[in-house]
């Protein structure tokens, strides 16, 4: 029973699909390290399963064998015993060669025994050799599918710190995006621009003053001019203009 349950649990884990169990975890990593565990256990289980059944196994062949040189050395004990017999029944001493052949009897009897044992024991020994076949096929497969787990979780080891690392790339590119100097730049430089036309706006309207304050000076001159001469009127005199 012991031997059937670790052929089915091998028989499991062969079937099961690795790629799939591993789409379907939250943690692929986890789920890879728990399935070399099983897989590295279920063979350390099968070794010592067929360990035990090829000794089994053995000491059936080794029984077999005996049965078999036995039940050869009985029947040889036979023959010599009746022919023993045959040769005292020629030589006229029937007493005697009767003793062979009841020797023969019972040398053929233990020889049938011997047949029967080893004939008892040939079904077992068969249906052993089976199991042991299945299992260390089962072995070889579970060893083939451990080295894919080994593999796979490399793989996905591998993959994991080329994505790891380009993220931190990523969140590297978009750390000088969002500091940005050129950025920057672009700001202070519209600051200054700004600056500069405030200053250039109040050099204009500096001039435009500085324009309005001569031409009062120049009205006011004309307005001088002007009292002067209705003065000159007034007083009688004529006031050539221009003069």
């Amino acid at each position: 029973m012991a031997k059937q349950s670790i052929l089915g649990r091998i028989s499991t884990l062969i079937r099961a699909n690795v790629n799939a169990l591993i789409d379907q975890a939250e943690d692929p990593e986890k789920m890879l390290d728990q399935l070399v565990r099983d897989y590295t256990n279920s063979i350390a289980d099968a070794e010592s399963a067929i360990a035990e059944t090829i000794g089994n196994l053995r000491l059936l062949e080794r029984d077999h064998a005996e049965d078999v040189q036995a039940a050869g050395e009985w029947g040889a004990k036979a023959l010599a015993a009746s022919r023993k017999a045959d040769e005292m029944r020629q030589a006229g001493s029937a007493a005697d060669a009767d003793k062979f052949d009841a020797l023969a009897k019972i040398a053929l009897q233990r020889q049938i025994g011997e047949e029967n044992d080893a004939a008892a024991i040939a079904p077992t020994i068969a249906a052993q050799t089976e199991v042991v076949a299945k299992l260390k096929d089962g072995l070889n497969g579970m060893k083939q599918k451990l080295e894919q787990l080994k593999s796979k979780r490399s793989e996905l080891l591998a993959r994991a710190k080329v994505a790891e690392a380009q993220i931190k790339v990523h969140d590297a590119v978009s750390s000088i995006d969002i500091l940005d100097p050129t950025s920057e730049l672009g700001r202070f430089e519209d600051k200054v621009r700004r600056q500069e036309a405030l200053a250039a706006g109040k050099q204009e309207l500096a001039a435009s003053s500085l324009d309005a304050q001569f031409a009062e000076l120049e009205d006011i001159g004309e307005l001088t001019e002007v009292e002067a001469r209705l003065a000159a009127l007034k007083a009688g005199g004529t006031t050539a203009i221009g003069g």
